[in-house]
Protein backbone atom coordinates (compact mmCIF):
# COMPACT_ATOMS: atom_id res chain seq x y z
CA UNK A 1 0.00 0.00 0.00
CA UNK A 2 2.90 2.37 0.67
CA UNK A 3 4.23 1.69 -2.82
CA UNK A 4 0.84 2.26 -4.47
CA UNK A 5 0.31 5.45 -2.46
CA UNK A 6 3.77 6.68 -3.41
CA UNK A 7 2.98 6.00 -7.08
CA UNK A 8 -0.10 8.23 -6.89
CA UNK A 9 1.84 10.90 -5.00
CA UNK A 10 4.66 10.84 -7.54
CA UNK A 11 2.18 11.14 -10.41
CA UNK A 12 0.82 14.31 -8.78
CA UNK A 13 4.29 15.57 -7.93
CA UNK A 14 5.35 15.51 -11.62
CA UNK A 15 2.07 16.83 -13.02
CA UNK A 16 3.74 19.95 -14.45
CA UNK A 17 5.87 17.86 -16.80
CA UNK A 18 2.76 17.67 -18.99
CA UNK A 19 0.40 20.50 -18.06
CA UNK A 20 3.36 22.88 -17.77
CA UNK A 21 3.87 22.66 -21.53
CA UNK A 22 0.33 23.89 -22.20
CA UNK A 23 0.64 26.56 -19.50
CA UNK A 24 3.89 27.74 -21.12
CA UNK A 25 2.05 28.20 -24.42
CA UNK A 26 -0.92 30.00 -22.84
CA UNK A 27 1.17 32.42 -20.77
CA UNK A 28 4.10 32.80 -23.19
CA UNK A 29 6.71 31.77 -20.62
CA UNK A 30 10.44 31.78 -21.26
CA UNK A 31 12.50 28.60 -20.87
CA UNK A 32 13.71 29.77 -17.46
CA UNK A 33 10.15 30.56 -16.28
CA UNK A 34 9.03 27.14 -17.49
CA UNK A 35 11.88 25.49 -15.60
CA UNK A 36 10.89 27.36 -12.43
CA UNK A 37 7.25 26.31 -12.79
CA UNK A 38 7.96 22.60 -13.22
CA UNK A 39 10.57 22.72 -10.47
CA UNK A 40 8.48 24.52 -7.83
CA UNK A 41 6.63 21.39 -6.58
CA UNK A 42 9.99 19.65 -6.36
CA UNK A 43 11.23 22.43 -4.06
CA UNK A 44 8.42 21.96 -1.55
CA UNK A 45 8.54 18.18 -1.74
CA UNK A 46 12.26 18.34 -1.01
CA UNK A 47 12.30 20.86 1.81
CA UNK A 48 9.57 19.10 3.80
CA UNK A 49 11.12 15.65 3.56
CA UNK A 50 13.36 15.86 6.60
CA UNK A 51 10.59 17.30 8.76
CA UNK A 52 8.08 14.71 7.54
CA UNK A 53 10.62 11.95 8.14
CA UNK A 54 11.12 13.07 11.74
CA UNK A 55 7.37 13.33 12.29
CA UNK A 56 7.05 9.80 10.93
CA UNK A 57 9.62 8.52 13.44
CA UNK A 58 7.69 10.21 16.22
CA UNK A 59 4.02 9.95 15.18
CA UNK A 60 3.97 6.99 12.80
CA UNK A 61 3.82 6.71 9.02
CA UNK A 62 0.14 5.78 8.77
CA UNK A 63 -1.03 9.12 10.16
CA UNK A 64 1.61 11.34 8.54
CA UNK A 65 1.23 9.65 5.13
CA UNK A 66 -2.54 10.13 5.08
CA UNK A 67 -2.44 13.78 6.16
CA UNK A 68 0.28 14.54 3.60
CA UNK A 69 -1.81 13.12 0.75
CA UNK A 70 -4.90 15.08 1.76
CA UNK A 71 -2.95 18.35 1.99
CA UNK A 72 -1.41 17.80 -1.46
CA UNK A 73 -4.82 16.95 -2.88
CA UNK A 74 -6.24 20.28 -1.71
CA UNK A 75 -3.42 22.23 -3.37
CA UNK A 76 -3.80 20.27 -6.61
CA UNK A 77 -7.53 21.00 -6.64
CA UNK A 78 -6.90 24.73 -6.19
CA UNK A 79 -4.32 24.66 -9.02
CA UNK A 80 -7.16 24.08 -11.50
CA UNK A 81 -8.50 27.55 -10.68
CA UNK A 82 -5.21 29.47 -10.97
CA UNK A 83 -5.14 31.95 -13.85
CA UNK A 84 -1.83 33.85 -13.48
CA UNK A 85 1.78 32.73 -13.37
CA UNK A 86 2.14 33.88 -9.74
CA UNK A 87 -0.96 31.94 -8.68
CA UNK A 88 0.33 28.83 -10.40
CA UNK A 89 3.70 29.11 -8.64
CA UNK A 90 1.93 29.35 -5.26
CA UNK A 91 -0.32 26.39 -6.05
CA UNK A 92 2.72 24.43 -7.23
CA UNK A 93 4.28 24.85 -3.81
CA UNK A 94 1.31 23.04 -2.28
CA UNK A 95 1.31 20.36 -4.95
CA UNK A 96 4.89 19.62 -3.94
CA UNK A 97 3.76 18.19 -0.60
CA UNK A 98 3.02 14.99 -2.51
CA UNK A 99 6.75 14.54 -3.05
CA UNK A 100 7.41 14.65 0.70
CA UNK A 101 5.64 11.30 0.97
CA UNK A 102 8.91 9.55 0.05
CA UNK A 103 10.56 10.34 3.38
CA UNK A 104 7.40 9.19 5.17
CA UNK A 105 7.35 5.89 3.31
CA UNK A 106 11.05 5.15 3.86
CA UNK A 107 10.80 5.63 7.63
CA UNK A 108 7.49 3.74 7.78
CA UNK A 109 8.39 0.74 5.59
CA UNK A 110 11.90 0.18 6.99
CA UNK A 111 10.51 -0.55 10.46
CA UNK A 112 8.73 -3.68 9.22
CA UNK A 113 11.92 -5.42 7.95
CA UNK A 114 15.32 -6.57 9.28
CA UNK A 115 18.50 -5.00 7.92
CA UNK A 116 19.17 -7.94 5.59
CA UNK A 117 15.97 -7.24 3.67
CA UNK A 118 15.66 -3.47 3.90
CA UNK A 119 17.42 -2.87 0.58
CA UNK A 120 14.86 -5.01 -1.23
CA UNK A 121 11.90 -3.61 0.72
CA UNK A 122 12.88 0.02 0.16
CA UNK A 123 13.70 -0.76 -3.47
CA UNK A 124 10.18 -2.08 -3.97
CA UNK A 125 8.75 0.99 -2.26
CA UNK A 126 10.83 3.22 -4.53
CA UNK A 127 9.13 1.67 -7.56
CA UNK A 128 6.50 4.31 -6.84
CA UNK A 129 8.70 6.60 -8.96
CA UNK A 130 6.78 5.02 -11.86
CA UNK A 131 4.10 7.58 -11.05
CA UNK A 132 6.07 9.93 -13.32
CA UNK A 133 5.38 7.55 -16.20
CA UNK A 134 1.70 7.33 -15.23
CA UNK A 135 1.43 11.09 -15.64
CA UNK A 136 3.25 11.00 -18.97
CA UNK A 137 0.98 8.24 -20.30
CA UNK A 138 -2.38 9.48 -19.05
CA UNK A 139 -2.15 13.25 -18.59
CA UNK A 140 -1.66 14.16 -22.28
CA UNK A 141 -4.92 12.44 -23.25
CA UNK A 142 -6.89 14.07 -20.42
CA UNK A 143 -5.32 17.42 -21.34
CA UNK A 144 -6.16 17.12 -25.03
CA UNK A 145 -9.72 16.02 -24.28
CA UNK A 146 -10.74 18.43 -21.50
CA UNK A 147 -7.86 20.87 -20.85
CA UNK A 148 -5.03 21.05 -18.33
CA UNK A 149 -7.39 22.11 -15.53
CA UNK A 150 -9.14 18.74 -15.77
CA UNK A 151 -5.81 16.98 -15.26
CA UNK A 152 -5.38 18.81 -11.93
CA UNK A 153 -8.92 17.93 -10.81
CA UNK A 154 -8.61 14.25 -11.70
CA UNK A 155 -5.19 13.92 -10.05
CA UNK A 156 -6.52 15.64 -6.89
CA UNK A 157 -9.45 13.22 -6.72
CA UNK A 158 -7.06 10.27 -7.09
CA UNK A 159 -5.04 11.52 -4.12
CA UNK A 160 -8.11 11.83 -1.89
CA UNK A 161 -9.23 8.32 -2.84
CA UNK A 162 -5.74 6.93 -2.20
CA UNK A 163 -5.54 8.62 1.21
CA UNK A 164 -8.83 7.00 2.26
CA UNK A 165 -7.76 3.56 1.01
CA UNK A 166 -4.37 3.84 2.71
CA UNK A 167 -5.87 4.78 6.08
CA UNK A 168 -8.38 1.92 5.96
CA UNK A 169 -6.00 -0.82 4.82
CA UNK A 170 -2.76 -0.20 6.75
CA UNK A 171 -1.61 -0.39 10.35
CA UNK A 172 0.90 1.40 12.54
CA UNK A 173 4.50 0.21 12.39
CA UNK A 174 5.91 -2.03 15.16
CA UNK A 175 7.66 0.83 16.97
CA UNK A 176 4.51 2.93 17.22
CA UNK A 177 2.47 -0.12 18.33
CA UNK A 178 5.02 -0.89 21.04
CA UNK A 179 4.93 2.68 22.32
CA UNK A 180 1.17 2.52 22.48
CA UNK A 181 1.16 -0.83 24.28
CA UNK A 182 3.88 0.02 26.81
CA UNK A 183 2.94 3.65 27.28
CA UNK A 184 6.53 4.71 26.65
CA UNK A 185 6.84 8.10 25.01
CA UNK A 186 9.45 9.46 22.61
CA UNK A 187 12.66 9.27 24.66
CA UNK A 188 14.80 11.33 22.30
CA UNK A 189 14.47 15.10 22.08
CA UNK A 190 13.55 16.73 18.81
CA UNK A 191 17.02 18.31 18.57
CA UNK A 192 18.67 14.90 19.03
CA UNK A 193 16.99 13.73 15.83
CA UNK A 194 19.44 15.92 13.88
CA UNK A 195 22.66 14.65 15.51
CA UNK A 196 23.67 12.20 12.72
CA UNK A 197 23.61 15.04 10.21
CA UNK A 198 27.07 16.07 11.46
CA UNK A 199 28.53 12.98 9.78
CA UNK A 200 30.16 13.89 6.44
CA UNK A 201 29.15 10.48 5.07
CA UNK A 202 25.52 11.58 5.20
CA UNK A 203 26.31 14.51 2.92
CA UNK A 204 28.26 12.25 0.55
CA UNK A 205 25.21 10.00 0.27
CA UNK A 206 23.16 13.15 -0.35
CA UNK A 207 25.30 14.10 -3.33
CA UNK A 208 24.89 10.60 -4.76
CA UNK A 209 21.14 10.96 -4.42
CA UNK A 210 21.25 14.46 -5.89
CA UNK A 211 22.28 12.76 -9.12
CA UNK A 212 20.55 9.36 -8.91
CA UNK A 213 17.19 10.79 -7.88
CA UNK A 214 17.39 14.54 -8.46
CA UNK A 215 18.56 14.17 -12.05
CA UNK A 216 15.91 11.49 -12.60
CA UNK A 217 13.14 13.85 -11.47
CA UNK A 218 14.63 16.71 -13.47
CA UNK A 219 14.73 14.62 -16.64
CA UNK A 220 11.25 13.23 -15.99
CA UNK A 221 10.03 16.83 -15.99
CA UNK A 222 12.28 18.07 -18.79
CA UNK A 223 12.23 15.26 -21.37
CA UNK A 224 8.79 15.98 -22.89
CA UNK A 225 9.88 19.56 -23.53
CA UNK A 226 13.24 18.32 -24.84
CA UNK A 227 11.65 15.82 -27.23
CA UNK A 228 9.26 18.44 -28.58
CA UNK A 229 12.03 20.99 -29.08
CA UNK A 230 14.70 18.69 -30.52
CA UNK A 231 12.73 16.10 -32.47
CA UNK A 232 9.44 17.91 -33.14
CA UNK A 233 7.22 15.38 -31.35
CA UNK A 234 3.66 16.34 -30.45
CA UNK A 235 2.77 16.51 -26.75
CA UNK A 236 1.12 13.06 -26.62
CA UNK A 237 4.04 11.34 -28.34
CA UNK A 238 6.55 13.22 -26.19
CA UNK A 239 4.73 12.04 -23.08
CA UNK A 240 4.78 8.42 -24.27
CA UNK A 241 8.46 8.53 -25.21
CA UNK A 242 9.32 10.29 -21.97
CA UNK A 243 7.79 7.34 -20.15
CA UNK A 244 10.34 5.09 -21.86
CA UNK A 245 12.85 6.84 -19.62
CA UNK A 246 10.69 7.02 -16.49
CA UNK A 247 9.54 3.40 -16.40
CA UNK A 248 12.94 1.67 -16.18
CA UNK A 249 14.19 4.38 -13.83
CA UNK A 250 11.33 3.43 -11.50
CA UNK A 251 10.53 -0.26 -11.81
CA UNK A 252 14.12 -1.48 -11.68
CA UNK A 253 14.68 0.32 -8.39
CA UNK A 254 13.41 -2.86 -6.70
CA UNK A 255 16.10 -4.83 -8.54
CA UNK A 256 18.66 -2.29 -7.35
CA UNK A 257 17.60 -2.96 -3.77
CA UNK A 258 18.00 -6.72 -4.26
CA UNK A 259 21.45 -6.23 -5.81
CA UNK A 260 22.48 -4.00 -2.91
CA UNK A 261 21.46 -6.73 -0.46
CA UNK A 262 23.39 -9.37 -2.43
CA UNK A 263 26.58 -7.78 -3.78
CA UNK A 264 26.78 -4.57 -1.77
CA UNK A 265 25.71 -1.00 -2.33
CA UNK A 266 29.26 0.13 -3.09
CA UNK A 267 29.53 -2.10 -6.17
CA UNK A 268 26.11 -1.00 -7.39
CA UNK A 269 27.06 2.67 -7.07
CA UNK A 270 30.32 2.15 -8.95
CA UNK A 271 28.41 0.67 -11.86
CA UNK A 272 25.79 3.41 -11.67
CA UNK A 273 28.18 6.34 -11.89
CA UNK A 274 30.47 4.71 -14.46
CA UNK A 275 27.69 3.84 -16.92
CA UNK A 276 25.85 7.11 -16.29
CA UNK A 277 29.02 9.03 -17.16
CA UNK A 278 29.20 7.27 -20.53
CA UNK A 279 25.48 7.80 -21.23
CA UNK A 280 25.61 11.50 -20.37
CA UNK A 281 28.70 11.92 -22.55
CA UNK A 282 26.82 10.46 -25.52
CA UNK A 283 23.66 12.50 -24.93
CA UNK A 284 25.64 15.71 -24.47
CA UNK A 285 26.92 15.62 -28.07
CA UNK A 286 25.20 18.54 -29.84
CA UNK A 287 23.93 18.28 -33.39
CA UNK A 288 26.60 19.74 -35.63
CA UNK A 289 27.68 20.09 -39.25
CA UNK A 290 31.35 19.66 -40.18
CA UNK A 291 33.22 20.44 -43.37
CA UNK A 292 36.48 18.67 -44.14
CA UNK A 293 38.89 19.82 -46.86
CA UNK A 294 39.04 16.73 -49.00
CA UNK A 295 41.39 15.96 -51.88
CA UNK A 296 38.77 16.86 -54.45
CA UNK A 297 37.06 19.58 -52.46
CA UNK A 298 35.05 20.16 -49.26
CA UNK A 299 33.33 17.13 -47.70
CA UNK A 300 30.35 17.87 -45.43
CA UNK A 301 29.39 15.76 -42.41
CA UNK A 302 26.35 15.95 -40.14
CA UNK A 303 26.49 14.45 -36.66
CA UNK A 304 23.53 14.16 -34.26
CA UNK A 305 21.99 11.71 -31.81
CA UNK A 306 18.85 10.51 -33.56
CA UNK A 307 15.56 9.89 -31.76
CA UNK A 308 15.95 6.10 -31.64
CA UNK A 309 19.50 6.33 -30.28
CA UNK A 310 18.38 8.97 -27.78
CA UNK A 311 15.57 6.78 -26.43
CA UNK A 312 17.90 3.76 -26.18
CA UNK A 313 20.60 5.63 -24.27
CA UNK A 314 17.99 7.32 -22.04
CA UNK A 315 16.63 3.85 -21.23
CA UNK A 316 20.09 2.69 -20.14
CA UNK A 317 20.64 5.87 -18.13
CA UNK A 318 17.29 5.45 -16.39
CA UNK A 319 18.02 1.81 -15.60
CA UNK A 320 21.31 2.55 -13.85
CA UNK A 321 19.86 5.58 -12.08
CA UNK A 322 17.21 3.26 -10.62
CA UNK A 323 19.93 0.94 -9.29
CA UNK A 324 21.78 3.90 -7.78
CA UNK A 325 18.71 5.26 -6.01
CA UNK A 326 18.15 1.95 -4.25
CA UNK A 327 21.85 1.56 -3.39
CA UNK A 328 21.97 4.95 -1.66
CA UNK A 329 19.00 4.13 0.55
CA UNK A 330 20.36 0.69 1.40
CA UNK A 331 22.98 2.47 3.52
CA UNK A 332 20.66 4.55 5.68
CA UNK A 333 18.77 2.03 7.88
CA UNK A 334 22.00 0.02 8.29
CA UNK A 335 24.20 2.89 9.44
CA UNK A 336 21.50 4.98 11.13
CA UNK A 337 18.79 2.55 12.35
CA UNK A 338 17.50 4.96 14.98
CA UNK A 339 17.51 8.02 12.73
CA UNK A 340 16.06 6.76 9.45
CA UNK A 341 13.57 9.61 9.39
CA UNK A 342 16.12 12.41 9.83
CA UNK A 343 18.93 10.96 7.69
CA UNK A 344 16.59 9.56 5.06
CA UNK A 345 14.75 12.85 5.03
CA UNK A 346 17.93 14.87 4.53
CA UNK A 347 19.21 12.63 1.75
CA UNK A 348 15.78 12.72 0.13
CA UNK A 349 15.65 16.49 0.55
CA UNK A 350 18.99 17.00 -1.21
CA UNK A 351 17.95 14.61 -3.96
CA UNK A 352 14.65 16.37 -4.35
CA UNK A 353 16.38 19.73 -4.49
CA UNK A 354 18.24 18.35 -7.49
CA UNK A 355 14.85 17.84 -9.10
CA UNK A 356 14.04 21.48 -8.37
CA UNK A 357 17.35 23.13 -9.23
CA UNK A 358 18.25 21.16 -12.33
CA UNK A 359 15.16 21.97 -14.46
CA UNK A 360 15.72 25.66 -13.77
CA UNK A 361 19.39 25.34 -14.70
CA UNK A 362 18.41 23.35 -17.82
CA UNK A 363 16.15 26.20 -18.92
CA UNK A 364 18.77 28.81 -18.10
CA UNK A 365 21.41 26.88 -20.06
CA UNK A 366 19.06 26.75 -23.04
CA UNK A 367 18.55 30.51 -22.83
CA UNK A 368 22.27 31.21 -22.40
CA UNK A 369 23.83 28.75 -24.83
CA UNK A 370 21.05 27.93 -27.27
CA UNK A 371 22.19 24.29 -27.18
CA UNK A 372 19.56 21.68 -26.27
CA UNK A 373 22.08 19.07 -25.13
CA UNK A 374 23.61 21.47 -22.59
CA UNK A 375 21.49 19.78 -19.88
CA UNK A 376 23.35 16.52 -20.43
CA UNK A 377 26.69 18.33 -20.39
CA UNK A 378 25.82 19.48 -16.87
CA UNK A 379 24.81 15.96 -15.81
CA UNK A 380 28.09 14.61 -17.22
CA UNK A 381 30.04 16.88 -14.86
CA UNK A 382 27.79 15.94 -11.93
CA UNK A 383 28.10 12.17 -12.30
CA UNK A 384 31.86 12.42 -12.85
CA UNK A 385 32.18 14.34 -9.56
CA UNK A 386 30.11 11.70 -7.74
CA UNK A 387 32.28 8.90 -9.11
CA UNK A 388 35.51 10.68 -8.20
CA UNK A 389 34.41 11.60 -4.65
CA UNK A 390 33.17 8.07 -3.93
CA UNK A 391 36.38 6.50 -5.18
CA UNK A 392 38.59 8.87 -3.16
CA UNK A 393 36.49 8.34 0.00
CA UNK A 394 36.61 4.55 -0.33
CA UNK A 395 40.35 4.54 -0.92
CA UNK A 396 40.85 6.73 2.16
CA UNK A 397 38.74 4.39 4.31
CA UNK A 398 40.61 1.34 3.03
CA UNK A 399 43.90 3.03 3.82
CA UNK A 400 42.67 3.84 7.35
CA UNK A 401 41.39 0.29 7.81
CA UNK A 402 37.77 1.38 8.34
CA UNK A 403 34.93 -0.69 6.80
CA UNK A 404 32.23 1.19 5.01
CA UNK A 405 29.52 0.98 2.47
CA UNK A 406 30.14 -2.21 0.54
CA UNK A 407 27.40 -3.80 2.65
CA UNK A 408 27.92 -7.12 0.91
CA UNK A 409 27.07 -8.72 4.26
CA UNK A 410 23.98 -7.51 6.10
CA UNK A 411 24.68 -5.68 9.32
CA UNK A 412 23.73 -7.41 12.58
Amino acid sequence: MSTIAFTVCFAVWTIFSIIGIRIKEELGLSETQFGLLVGMPILTGSLVRMLLGIWTDRLGGRLVYTVTMLAAALATFLLAFATTYSQMLIAALGVGLAGGSFAVGVAYVSRFYPASHQGTALGIFGVGNVGAAVTKFAAPFVLLAWGWQSVALVWAAALVLMAAIFWLTTEDDPVIRQRRETGAGQARSFVAEFKPLKDMRVWRFSLYYFFAFGAFVALALWLPRYLIGVYGFDIATAGMVGAAYSIPASIFRAYGGMLSDRIGARSVLYWTFAVATVCCAVLSIPAADYTVRGIEGPIAFHMAVGPIAFIAVAFVLGFFMSLGKAAVYKHIPVYYPDNVGAVGGLVGMIGGLGGFILPIVFGALNDLTGIWSSCFMLLLVLTAVCLAWMHVAIRRMERDGRPDASLAQPAE
